[in-house]
């Protein structure tokens, strides 16, 4: 939802095992979301095939293997606290869906609205644990990655933050701050481990380095073969090759990193604002946020309605 984030400040804010094989090759067929005005954002996959979409409304929609309709799973209500949501990620490791959760988008904040990590059973839907980024804000908690020793990892688009969970934890450490960071939304781990991350406001893609201890020790940007805008989920689909879901630019694209250089290949374009994007062995699934229905005051009155996965083929 950085995208989101960044569009609005310009007109007026992950993930090791989103991206999951199943045995059978799925057909590319488009899902519909079964709701009104839901502007989707962040997607995620587990190893069965479900897919799983968070909503600026809070609601987390699922779409069972092989269907083509995505339906309201969990509902925002006081046991659960869910408000507005960036990113998921299904953590079939741990039968866990993580979400970010902020407060609603746009407007004042109601009292008590936090931003941070909810984790929710993969199976049943239950709060597991929440987990509220800790320090001053302005937060915007973005998009999420679990790393190879089974830290989870969570970013920050308003302060520039990548905060972490140790596995067994019960709240999360921060990992990084940096006025460099600002903008930083997608983040995902390739083959070897290594963190990459992109920038939506900055229009780049990063290696993150780190020191023996796993520390943070600094950024190196990426030399991208042609421009990305609004760069926003990022994915990894096998070693050094994720894919990239760009809102202002309407596309997805691949991201292969050759050494500190990134081919930028489009994979699908003519897309409504696409913020998010997962695979399920060869067919990507895009989410459309229709963000210039948030934004617009031309738009701002009409409906937005239906949002619609968008399925396609991967090269």
């Amino acid at each position: 939802m950085g995208g989101w984030r960044g569009a609005g400040a310009a007109i007026g804010v992950a993930a090791l095992a989103a991206c999951a094989t199943v045995t059978a090759m799925p057909e590319a067929s488009d899902i519909a979301i079964n709701g009104s005005r839901v502007h989707p954002e962040s997607i995620t996959s587990d190893a069965a095939g479900n897919i799983y979409v968070g909503s600026v409304g809070g609601t987390i929609y699922r779409a069972l293997a092989g269907s083509r309709t995505a339906e309201p799973w969990i509902v925002p209500s006081t046991s659960n606290g869910l408000t507005s949501l960036f990113g998921v990620l299904a953590d079939d490791g741990r039968g866990t869906l993580w979400a970010c959760n902020n407060p609603p988008f746009g407007g004042p904040a109601p009292a008590g609205a936090t931003s941070g990590l909810k984790a929710f059973d993969l199976r049943t839907g239950a709060l597991k644990a929440n987990y509220d980024f800790p320090g001053q804000g302005p937060f915007a908690c973005n998009d999420i990655a679990v790393g190879p020793d089974g830290t989870t990892f969570a970013t920050d688009t308003s302060g520039g933050r990548i905060f972490a969970l140790a596995p067994g934890a019960g709240e999360l450490t921060l990992f990084v701050a940096s006025q460099a960071l600002v903008g930083i939304d997608g983040i995902a781990f390739a083959g070897d481990g290594t963190m990459y991350i992109n920038n939506v406001r900055q229009h780049t893609v990063q290696r993150v380095l780190r020191a023996a201890s796993g520390a943070y020790a600094g950024l190196t940007t990426l030399t991208l073969s042609q421009p990305i805008n609004g760069p926003d989920a990022l994915r990894p689909v096998a070693g050094n090759r994720f894919l990239q879901a760009e809102g202002p630019g309407n596309r997805v694209t691949y991201v292969d990193i050759e050494g500190d250089r990134a081919v930028i290949t489009p994979v699908r374009t003519g897309l409504d604002s696409s913020p998010g994007v997962t695979h399920i062995g060869g067919v990507g699934y895009a989410t459309e946020g229709k963000i210039g229905y948030l934004f617009d005051p031309a738009l701002r009155d009409k409906s937005p309605d239906p949002f619609i996965i968008r399925a396609f083929p991967l090269p």
